[in-house]
């Protein structure tokens, strides 16, 4: 006896039709996305652009945000990608209800409303506090180097600008002048037929020189606005002409990237800051900048939380980059418990390393013997396990690990973009 299987046709065709349940079950993170959305967040900023009766109608804006937000969550980032699976995953056509938005609409959708996809941040933000996910009872700070688009090789220093500009000019010289002769040879033997254009070789490089003395204009420009901010008002004797680091890099590809030191090396890189709340690992304050310092970000960053939920943390903790006599001040006057570490300590020693040097009596030396003397009750042990797994979920989980857009203003609100995303997962997993 033969054993028996079960129908299999592929081009049945369905006597009713079908649901998107039967595809997708309930609770899955692409039902609850889509309905939050839908049910919970205000995009009249976004729908208000769409004034223009005529025309053929576009898709929803609504689909359209709830498909960006669900595909971030899913770790799916680019236009060409997105598109790809709302044509193969049926948990994007559940999100989209079987529409099929190609990469140019997704791509534009993107870049024409990026300000107000950013704004979404807050909006979800106080949804997870509804939600009993944030307390603001300690709150971590960190930051982390992302990968800018732009590749480190394609960036200069000023110094060899200076040196490439030179041999560039001679260069190109030398080739017009070969140019122009051989095209007063050329007129005497073809008299009045057209001539070909320059060679590909030449037109490149005198482009190349064309971005170089642009670079070189845009980093004296910046050491002329360096040396006006460091001016003295009762200065009167007339300022010395500004002097540029000659160590100093401009990318060619995205000018407002920095080198910055990661564990793979220096790298082409943002860096994402980020503060988390310890209920939850929400996050509830999110910028990004084109300084390798951490330190100048923590008023600032604590601030955004303060804005974003109306009230600030009770207790603040972060690593030793972000310690200053300064910061520490802030958060007195802010009247915010302050844990954050005044130096590095290696694996199995006692004692912090690398310890930034406080005078007797200062902020510094006070919140060193305030660690030393807590121990492994302060707050700050819980540090590591609130803010850093946030890092590793973005970019391991989500597999965020360089930035698609180019420019400080559309990184940072494509930052924010991925931490609302972020939360949307901490909400799904709560919720579920």
């Amino acid at each position: 006896m033969t054993k028996r299987f079960r129908p299999w046709d592929p081009k049945q065709k369905w006597l009713l039709p079908p649901e998107i349940t039967e595809f997708i079950p309930e609770g899955h993170p692409a039902h609850f996305v889509r309905d939050l959305v839908v049910e919970q967040l205000d995009l009249s900023q976004i729908l208000d652009s769409y004034a223009e009766e005529r025309g053929y109608p576009p898709f929803h804006p609504a689909m359209m945000v709830a498909l960006l937000l669900y595909a971030y969550t899913q770790g799916v980032f680019s236009s060409r990608k997105i598109a790809k699976a709302c044509i193969e995953r049926m948990d994007f056509a559940a999100v989209t209800g079987f529409q099929k938005p190609d990469f140019r609409t997704i791509g534009l959708f993107r870049r024409r409303h990026l300000g107000a996809l950013a704004g979404l941040f807050q909006q979800v933000l106080v949804l997870c506090r509804r939600a009993g996910l944030v307390t603001l009872g300690h709150v971590a700070l960190d930051g982390t180097k992302v990968k800018a688009n732009a590749n480190k090789h394609k960036a200069m220093s000023y110094d060899r600008m200076e040196k490439a500009e030179g041999e560039f000019a001679e260069t190109v010289k030398g080739w017009l002048d070969q140019a122009e002769i051989t095209d007063l040879g050329e007129d005497f033997r073809f008299r009045n037929r057209q001539g070909d254009e320059l060679p590909a070789w030449v037109t490149n490089k005198a482009e190349r020189m064309r971005k170089i003395r642009e670079a070189k204009a845009a980093l004296e420009k910046e050491a002329a606005e360096k040396a006006k901010e460091n001016k003295k008002d009762d200065d009167e004797d007339p300022p010395d002409p500004p002097k540029v680091n000659p160590k100093a890099q401009r990318n060619f590809t995205d000018p407002e990237s920095r080198i910055m030191p990661t564990k793979d090396g220096f790298e082409q890189c943002y860096n994402a800051q980020a503060a988390v709340d310890a209920k939850a690992q929400v996050i509830v304050a999110c910028d990004v900048v084109a300084t390798n310092a951490d330190c100048p970000q923590l008023l600032p960053m604590i601030d955004r939380v303060k804005a974003n939920l109306g009230r600030k943390p009770r207790v603040c903790s972060a690593d030793a980059g972000f310690c200053s006599e300064a910061n520490l001040e802030g958060l007195e006057a802010r009247k915010i418990q302050a844990y954050i570490a005044t130096g590095r300590q290696q694996h199995g020693s006692k004692a912090a390393t690398h310890a930034k040097n406080g005078k007797p009596g200062s902020l510094v030396a006070r919140m060193r013997e305030k660690l030393k003397r807590g121990g492994w009750r302060s707050p700050y042990r819980l540090r590591k396990q609130i803010v850093e797994p946030v890092f590793g979920q973005v970019k391991q989980a989500m597999g965020f690990r360089q930035f698609l857009l180019r420019g400080l203003t559309k990184v940072r609100a494509e930052w924010s973009l991925v931490c609302t995303a972020h939360n949307l997962l901490k909400m799904a997993s709560a919720s579920a």
